[in-house]
């Protein structure tokens, strides 16, 4: 059987190059580099570039093309194709920008329509981005925090604390839960009507990933589950998620939620996704991922060949 090849915003996109966060030399080397890219994120958006239908990354090069931006600011990323690439976060109005075929936009929306390695690339500094914007006092004493380590850890100004923060991510369990011949799906009130995905929830404290999936399943439908089975995670930094993927077999199929996080949760078979009778989840999450997995198992024509199935509408590549 083949490797399953990763989900959309993992891979090995970059080198990450960890050593040198801790090099200023090295550093202070790539800062002067005119060819040292820059990813630029405004209020968690990323510079995309459009050419016509097709959307790719748009990098800034060289540090001189951004004036009064803070170099303690940036956050080093590691070499992507070859070049030295930095995050860097941009403050205040939206940026006025001379060139028309480039705008910020929502990678949640169009990651699965840019080249695999630049979506990764863009979640990963829209990641800590985010990360660093959020915590910038400490939470022991409130004091400022200071980037250092080229902006992977956050250190307290305040001597008698000198607390660290790190980057950190909140794992959340994902999971297909299926009968045989059927997968269950539920959907969010502020959702337009005909959306469902898979369940779905974060991890809780002292509690493992597989517990997390019998649990968050429970509470959301009723259904109780067995032969819980990892399938594969994905970065999901909307605002700082990883999310694990799994199966798991229904040995209680009775739908009676528990609490009010969904709307309406349903059974669905093979033959009510190909004719469209539910709008499946963005292609490029894990969640279709799930139910693709899951319906080409016992399906004569792939999921994706189907020409009757529905998804969620996203902009046109």
């Amino acid at each position: 059987m083949p490797p399953r090849p990763p989900n959309t915003l993992a891979g090995p996109y970059l080198e990450r190059a960890a050593h040198r966060r801790k090099d200023e030399a090295l550093l202070q080397a790539a800062l002067a580099n005119p060819e040292t890219l820059f990813v630029p994120v405004w209020e968690t958006r990323s510079s995309i570039l459009r050419r016509g239908e097709l959307l790719t990354a748009h990098f800034v090069t060289g540090i001189q093309a951004l004036p009064g931006v803070d170099p303690r600011e940036l956050v080093w990323l590691g070499e992507f194709r070859g070049q030295a690439v930095f995050a860097v976060g941009l403050s205040g109005e939206r940026p006025q920008l001379t060139d028309p075929t480039v705008d910020f936009q929502d990678l949640r929306m169009i990651a699965g329509a840019l080249p695999p390695e630049e979506a990764g690339l863009l979640a990963y500094a829209r990641a800590m981005i985010h990360w660093r914007d959020t915590h910038r006092f400490c939470g022991r004493c409130g004091s400022p925090t200071q980037p250092s380590e080229s902006g992977h850890v956050l250190r307290c100004s305040n001597e008698a604390c000198r607390s660290q923060q790190f980057p950190r991510i909140d794992p959340a369990v994902i999971v297909l839960v299926t009968d045989g011949e059927r997968a269950l799906l539920g959907r969010q009130a502020s959702w337009p009507p005909g959306r469902y995905s898979t369940i779905a929830g974060f991890v809780e404290p002292g509690e493992s990933l597989e517990d997390a999936v019998v649990r968050e399943v429970h509470e959301e439908t009723g259904v109780g589950v067995e032969s819980v089975d990892y399938h594969s995670s994905q970065p999901w930094p909307f605002p700082s998620s990883l999310m694990l993927g799994f199966t798991a077999y229904a040995n209680r199929t009775d739908i009676l939620r528990v609490d009010d996080e969904l709307e309406d949760v349903r059974w669905w078979t093979r033959a009510d996704i190909a004719n469209g009778a539910v709008a499946l989840p963005i292609t490029h999450s894990i969640s279709f991922r799930l139910v693709e997995d899951w319906y080409d198992s016992g399906a004569t024509r792939p999921l994706r060949e189907e020409p009757g199935v529905r998804l969620w509408q996203l902009p046109r590549r």
